[in-house]
């Protein structure tokens, strides 16, 4: 990728590499849905790579109204945090009490990578007038927050009671 040369060049550079891990996450999220057997983590879990499916989609029709090309670089950073889900699920494949608490708290680094990643888009968007990319990082805030309070929710109530449970027991 060329080294940006002014503000909407980091704007596009950082839609980009939000449209790559969005696009990691919908490739890693089957593996990993196979792995869970709680149905309130299958289902946020679901909720999110459909929601992941529709970012893809509305980044490309960013692109094209900004006039920008389709050429992508891998993010690394989320490329990382799949990384380490995916050596989780084999390091624990035998162990669901400790996998899906594990796990979930990998998918819950991966969306605070997003929301930040989605603020400082958001930011450069209202800076340079592109109402429809600050329109969109508003909303996939709001989205990221609830679903990260929903794993927060899910992780208190039904993940790490049952791991505790399990060490006592």
């Amino acid at each position: 990728m060329a080294k940006p040369k002014n503000a909407r060049d980091v704007l596009v550079t950082e839609l980009k590499e939000i449209y790559s891990a969005e696009r990691q996450l919908v490739r890693a999220s089957p593996k990993m849905l196979r792995a869970v057997e709680t149905q309130v983590l299958k289902e946020g879990m679901t909720g999110r790579r459909e929601r992941a499916e529709r970012i893809i989609e509305t980044l490309d029709d960013i692109f094209e109204q900004m006039d920008v090309t389709k050429s992508r670089p891998k993010n690394i950073a989320a490329e990382g945090l799949i990384t380490d889900a995916q050596e989780h699920l084999e390091e624990l494949s035998e162990n669901k009490i400790l996998l899906e608490p594990v796990l979930l708290s990998t998918l819950q680094k991966l969306e605070h990578y997003c929301i930040a990643s989605w603020g400082t888009a958001r930011s450069l968007g209202r800076l340079l007038d592109e109402k429809p990319v600050a329109e969109l990082m508003e909303n996939l805030l709001k989205d990221g927050r609830d679903y990260d309070e929903y794993l927060t929710g899910v992780a208190e109530k039904e993940l790490n009671p049952r791991m505790r449970k399990h060490d006592a027991g």
